[in-house]
């Protein structure tokens, strides 16, 4: 079943050319930071471009429950008035936080420092995912949780009081717990120090630093380490959301595989520690130019041009590249079951903690399509039967995840059988415009329900 509904199943079908312009939303780790961060301020935060997914609509609602205003003005546009840094108030009601691990974990580490108690659910996905990567950190700070057994969600957790800094060695490459955890430093008095061994997605100390922050990061033998001053007073800010990489990659990597397809993806953020994909594709062969670089906002940005590309060639993907395009393997592994060779994919065993264990989902829904695929506890590799030669014609589960959802609709538009996915419905969580946005490209996605 679909994370906030009935059911619905949907195929897709070989189709001609992908060809004109992907208006993808507003990316989804920039959306949630805006909010947060707007709520943890003072005075008025203006965005525009917000992703109106529900993950991100599920985020504003628990900011509007911890005292904040925000309103929604139209087209994207969105505003909030903040409470300050330790401003938060204690929500009257359970945060429902739907599908969205990076909302919950954000908004946890956000309250952690304040001395309220708020309780946290999600749907049957999220309630079934880990929340001791995070919460093991704030207690640290001296924040307590209470929750399912293995550290599941409904948890409460009971903000620290009399909150003491923290210095932490991140033990996973995981852009959510550390910006929880520089959330979280924000209401601690001194310097709470962050280190992760590898760079993870910086949006977080970008936007820290925009809305006033004291924060540094630099390298060191330990690996990145990122040292915030707390109890700053935020300003409200004016923030542009650059359009998501990740949901970019659907268009694109469609392009790729559907002959004689050109597509252009507009305004795409490309944040290096977001960047990993597009580089993994050139790599493969892949027809990727980037058009008008710029910045905005703080990130580097450029329109994305993907073309067919029928030599596609296996690789073996960096494993150092994994936390620059973890969400991105999915519609990878699709890329490569249409080039020639193997693409082997290494150090991605957070990919078994995400909605899905997307390992397993991809490889047992890639095998019923007819691609031969290997995996293990860290890797997998998918050995690609070239253009032209991918059968298609299986039913997948989606898992309630809407990645793999948009993954195997991408894998049927250019199959020689359609492809079925039992529950698209998750994919409203985070690119509510697919269906529509890749039919106006010219891809066949049915529903059948």
């Amino acid at each position: 079943m679909s994370a906030h509904g009935t059911p619905i199943p949907m195929q897709s079908l070989a189709a001609g050319p992908l060809t004109g312009t992907a208006d993808v939303p507003g990316d989804k780790s920039i959306s949630h930071r805006s909010l947060i961060l707007g709520a943890l301020s003072i005075g008025e935060t203006r965005i525009s471009g917000l992703l109106e997914g529900q993950d991100v609509l599920d985020t504003a609602k628990a900011m509007r429950a911890f005292g904040a205003e925000v309103t929604d003005l139209g087209g994207g546009n969105w505003r909030v008035q903040g409470v300050g840094v330790g401003g938060f108030a204690e929500p009257d009601n359970v945060i429902d936080c739907g599908n969205s691990g990076t909302g919950v974990r954000l908004i946890m580490g956000a309250m952690a420092t304040s001395p309220i108690t708020a309780t946290f659910t999600g749907d049957a996905s999220l309630n079934k995912r880990p929340m001791a990567r995070v919460t093991d950190p704030l207690a640290l700070f001296g924040a307590q949780s209470v929750g399912r057994e293995g550290g599941r969600l409904p948890m409460t957790i009971v903000g620290a009081a009399d909150p003491v800094p923290v210095r932490y060695v991140v033990p996973v490459p995981s852009a959510q717990v550390k910006s929880a955890v520089l959330l979280a430093g924000l209401n601690a008095p001194g310097q709470t120090v962050v280190i992760e061994k590898e760079a993870t997605r910086d949006h977080t100390e970008r936007m820290l630093a925009g809305f006033g922050a004291t924060i540094t990061s630099e390298d060191s033998d330990e690996g990145r380490v990122i040292t915030l001053t707390g109890q700053p007073e935020l300003t409200g800010q004016t923030i542009v959301v650059p359009r998501d990489p990740s949901s970019a990659a659907f268009p694109v990597c469609a392009a790729l595989i559907v002959p004689g397809s050109d597509v252009l993806v507009p305004n795409i953020g490309l944040n290096p520690t977001r960047a990993g994909l597009f580089e993994t594709l050139r790599d493969m062969g892949a027809d990727l130019t980037y058009e008008n670089p710029r910045e905005e906002g703080g990130e580097p940005v450029a329109d994305l041009r993907a073309r067919f590309s029928p030599d596609l060639k296996g690789i073996e993907v960096p494993p150092e590249r994994a936390a620059s395009m973890i969400d991105e393997y999915p519609i990878l592994s699709v890329v490569a079951a249409y080039a020639e060779g193997q693409t082997v994919m290494r150090g991605v065993k957070e990919l078994r903690v995400k909605e899905s264990d997307r390992i397993d989902a991809m490889a047992t829904g890639l095998r019923a399509n007819g691609i031969e695929v290997e995996e293990a506890e860290d890797w997998w590799i998918v050995t690609g039967r070239g253009h032209g030669n991918v059968p298609g014609g299986a039913e997948v589960e989606s898992h309630l995840d809407h990645r793999i959802a948009m993954s195997f609709l991408c894998l049927g538009m250019a199959s020689n059988a359609p492809v079925r996915v039992d529950d698209g419905g998750p994919i409203a969580t985070s690119f509510p415009i697919f269906e529509p946005l890749m039919a106006s490209l010219g891809a066949r996605i049915e529903r059948l329900a």
